[in-house]
């Protein structure tokens, strides 16, 4: 009997991964302003409406009145696989099952900010927003089951922010972030891989050991958490048609706590669920898991220029530091009998790397109620190699194309929409077998994806008079 693989829960759990593929490097969700992704997200120095809460929040000190403004992203994501080989942990044979999919579905991610102008200098503020998000599926019997077959995870942030304005040329702001997160996953074990052994020494063919013993169980992992962290902000107004301004988003510390539910699937093991005997061995049908996880921060550059009366130019370049998500383990509240002995937890070690993304955009005043705005991104994949990459998060480089447009009905109302098409890089996954040593009943397996994104934005901000 084997164990089962969590290494994608702790990352899971322990990454404030939404409900959709993950359209920015690592597992940032990408955009959080309908208004700024018109321009590849490269207008933060533009401060244009209360969406500067999570680009720069000292822009609030150049909105004029209070306002309220709501988002939506509806994501298109496409993420194909196709399996090269999947093997069984001992006996190397070939995994059965499903060998190629789709594993992301289309959804909606809103927003909402709100801006209260307390006086001439002082700007209150407060926003809802998606910061982090995936969500992958594979099919049940998909070959790489015994890796990860289900992701999922929603991080809600929450943040109210002050905006002080210093003078006509500086301004600052900051703000407290409370980051809720959830999490689900589905993973297959393999507690079969002794008797596939015995098996295989016995004579059989690899193809017939696998087909003959059924002997997968599963476990289905949910866990959340409240993380608190800050944000500091300045901008410049240089003269009057330069401005710049620096923004820096704290890290989050998390220790997110669930439950996994263990359950038989396989012929093979199921009188063995029934009668007890797994529980014997530590998989019982509900337990307490937790893993200890560290978001990472980011500094961001920004600037806008006025070239002409109708037309802006913009620019962006943000750091991430990704390389805190090096490790992350997962422990189990049971011991578990594993291939080489006994363990109650799964490390990982992805060892990423830190992040840029560099954005440049711009827009045009065509009259008066009338803007159209545009923009390119690049933004750069944390992943350093295939061996590091994970088959539920086959991120890559991407690079962002965006077209927007506002326009503006009367004095209180205004509507943005955004269209950003997501080139994302084909990736190659490769991972060899698990050590035995943790709860881990994975095989060698590789496979190729192809990737790329679609997000439809709209926005509607109200300005209060």
């Amino acid at each position: 009997m084997i164990h089962f693989n969590l290494k994608k829960t702790a990352f899971i759990l322990s990454a404030a991964l939404l409900s959709t593929a993950v359209q920015a490097s690592g597992y940032h969700f990408g955009t959080q302003s309908v208004n700024a992704q018109g321009t590849a997200n490269a207008a933060a120095a533009e401060a244009a409406d209360a969406s500067t809460i999570f680009y720069n929040p000292a822009g609030l000190s150049k909105i004029d009145n209070s306002q309220i403004s709501v988002n939506a992203n509806i994501v298109f994501p496409s993420i194909h696989y196709e399996a090269e080989s999947a093997k069984h942990f001992r006996t190397g044979a070939d995994v059965s099952g499903s060998t190629s999919g789709k594993i992301t579905e289309t959804t909606v991610a809103p927003h909402i900010y709100g801006a209260y102008k307390a006086s001439d200098d002082v700007t209150l503020g407060l926003g809802v927003y998606v910061p982090f998000g995936s969500a992958t599926e594979y099919e049940k019997d998909s070959v790489l089951r015994h890796n990860i077959n289900k992701l999922g995870l929603t991080t809600i942030a929450i943040e109210p922010v002050v905006a002080w304005k210093l003078n006509d040329r500086h301004s600052f702001g900051a703000g407290i972030i409370a980051q809720h997160t959830s999490a689900e996953l589905r993973k297959y074990a393999d507690w079969g891989i002794k008797q596939k052994a015995v098996a295989k020494a016995s004579g059989k063919p690899d193809a017939a050991i696998a087909a003959a013993i059924q002997a997968d169980g599963h476990a289905d992992v949910k866990g959340s958490d409240w993380g608190f962290g800050y944000q500091l902000a300045w901008m410049w107004d240089i003269n009057d048609r330069a401005r710049v301004g620096v923004n820096y988003r704290s890290k989050v510390s998390h220790t997110l706590e669930g439950t996994a539910e263990w359950a038989a699937d396989g012929a093979a093991v199921k009188q063995a669920w029934d009668s007890g005997a797994m529980a014997a061995l530590g998989y019982v049908p509900n337990e307490k898991a937790s893993v200890k996880i560290v978001t990472p921060e980011s500094l961001s550059v920004h600037g806008m220029y006025r070239a002409t009366d109708k037309t802006n130019l913009f620019g962006d370049v943000t750091w991430t530091r990704h390389s805190r998500f090096n490790k992350a383990e997962l422990v189990f509240e049971n011991t578990k009998k594993v291939v080489n002995g006994q363990s109650g937890r799964t490390v990982i070690t992805p060892n990423w790397r830190n992040t840029y993304k560099v954005a440049f955009g711009g827009s045009y005043q065509v009259t008066e109620p009338l803007q159209l705005r545009a923009g390119i991104a690049f933004d750069k994949s944390p992943v350093k190699s295939a061996e590091d990459r994970m088959n539920s998060l086959p991120d890559g480089n991407r690079i962002w194309f965006s077209v927007g447009a506002k326009y503006q009905l009367g004095k209180n109302h205004v509507i943005d929409a955004a269209y950003s098409h997501i080139h994302i890089n084909d990736t190659v996954y490769r991972a060899g077998k698990a050590s035995g040593n943790d709860v881990d009943s994975r095989g060698a397996s590789s496979a190729r994806f192809k990737n790329k994104a679609d997000i439809l934005g709209l926005q509607y901000t109200y300005k209060f008079k």
